[in-house]
């Protein structure tokens, strides 16, 4: 009778756990009842879409072309401040993705660094922008530029360090990461080593998870707030439709992605641009408290082919200032 019981209980927590870690199954854009599709998609090798955004000017008359690549919890409709008239007279296009998982792109079970870069390269491909277009990557959306600067140029704005690469100093990785709240410090391990287990940790409710993912208003600059506040109307509408498929294949594959172990460690990277012929550049807020300030600096030190911008009283969302935003624009595309 004992051994019964003891069965049942096991049997019984084992179910509990595999759906408590099981991740649930994505809401597919344009399947039988799934989200519908609104935006322009192209169609991947792997049978996967991707839906896109474009501004500026037509790309058949572009002299310059860039893609743009959406941090955490954002979409393709990721607002940036350039006039209409600045874009026409720089003759600039540019294009805007929804990365696999969010808004309207089909997810990628195999999600991972380079799948990111393989996506950007194939869409570049099926719309024909050609062998000059530079990348641009914004937050989170950094780390797939790891693998995309034999382009013509590119940029990576307050950008999400892994602070498990190994190339990184121990002491300053551990200087940093102390710094972190706690339940920061958890997540970030979690998706690093158990990512099998990172859907359980992001839904059980025992322990608090992400930072940003609360009120988050200890983690923004001054700067950030007034930003925010300035275009809040904006920023929500944009934000819509960010998880339509579900938090699974967008948020927390994001995070398991760039905080997960690399094939690669971007501090070993040669210079894309021996001859000076494109650049790359890297833009941090002095002030910013979400991307990791010490190893974006040592990174630069490390790897001096990349062009160092720090704004002394900027935050983390300085690419939502028009000049700033400008100034990012205009290195990327003239060095």
């Amino acid at each position: 009778m004992i051994a019964h019981i003891a069965t049942a209980v096991m049997v019984g927590l084992f179910c509990w756990a595999y759906k408590a870690i099981k991740p649930p199954y994505p809401k597919i854009c344009g399947s039988t009842g799934g989200p519908p599709v609104t935006a322009p998609r192209v169609k991947l090798s792997d049978g996967r879409h991707l839906a896109y955004r474009e501004m500026g000017v037509p790309k058949e008359e572009a002299r310059h072309k860039i893609i743009v690549i959406h941090g955490l919890d954002s979409n393709r409709n990721h607002f940036l401040p350039l006039s209409q008239e600045f874009m026409k007279e720089l003759g600039l296009y540019i294009l805007f993705f929804d990365r696999a998982g969010y808004g309207e792109s089909d997810p990628n079970p195999k999600r991972f660094v380079k799948s990111e870069a393989l996506d950007i390269e194939e869409l570049a491909d099926i719309l024909e922008l050609g062998s000059k277009f530079y990348v641009v990557g914004l937050s989170l959306g950094t780390f797939p530029v790891w693998s995309c600067l034999k382009l013509s140029g590119a940029a990576v704005v307050v950008p999400n360090a892994n602070y498990y690469w190994p190339l990184f100093p121990a002491n300053l990785v551990n200087q940093r990461f102390k710094k972190l709240a706690l339940r920061d410090q958890w997540t970030l391990r979690v998706a690093h080593y158990t990512p099998w287990l990172f859907n359980w940790w992001m839904t059980q409710k025992l322990f608090p998870t992400l930072t940003v993912s609360g009120d988050g208003a200890d983690i923004l600059s001054r700067t950030d707030i007034e930003i925010l506040k300035k275009y809040e109307d904006i920023i929500r509408v944009s934000k819509q439709g960010c998880i339509l498929q579900g938090v699974y294949v967008s948020i927390y594959q994001d995070m398991i992605a760039a905080h997960g172990k690399w094939e690669f460690d971007p501090m070993e990277i040669t210079n894309p641009f021996p001859t000076n012929e494109g650049s790359v550049h890297m833009w941090q807020g002095g002030e910013d408290k979400i991307a990791a300030l010490p190893l974006n600096r040592y990174i630069s030190d490390k790897l001096p082919w990349i062009r160092y911008h720090e704004i002394p009283d900027g935050g983390h969302f300085i690419f939502m200032d028009e000049k700033i935003c400008k100034a990012i624009i205009t290195h990327v595309l003239f060095g």
